[in-house]
C-alpha cells in the first residue's frame, strides 16, 4: 500500500469515527493538575511555587488561569505532587 492510500485510508477512518459511524481503537486521556488548586492545598505564593518548580510567575498564572498547559517534566512533577504533596517539600530541600 503507498503511503498516500494510508493516509487516505487513515482519514476516511477519521470521518467515520469523527460521525459516530466507527468506534476508536484506544481513547487516550490526560488529566491535567489543577495547579491552583495544588498550591492552595501545599498553602504557598504563586512566587514560591515557582521557585520551586525553576518555572516563572507569570507561567504558573498561565497554568493557573487554564491559558496553558503543564507540559512535559512539568505536567509529571505536578502530577506527582497532586498525589503526594510531601513531594513538593522534597523539591523545595533540593
Amino acid at each position: 500500500m503507498s503511503i498516500f492510500n494510508e493516509l487516505k485510508s487513515s482519514l476516511e477512518e477519521a470521518v467515520d469515527i469523527k460521525q459516530g459511524r466507527k468506534n476508536p481503537a484506544r481513547v487516550t486521556r490526560h488529566e491535567v493538575a489543577d495547579v491552583k488548586a495544588i498550591r492552595a492545598k501545599l498553602n504557598v505564593s504563586q512566587v514560591e511555587f515557582a521557585d520551586a518548580l525553576g518555572t516563572s510567575v507569570d507561567t504558573v498564572k498561565s497554568w493557573e488561569g487554564k491559558r496553558r498547559n503543564p507540559t512535559g517534566l512539568a505536567a509529571k512533577v505536578l502530577s506527582t505532587i497532586q498525589d503526594n504533596p510531601d513531594f513538593y517539600r522534597e523539591l523545595i530541600a533540593h
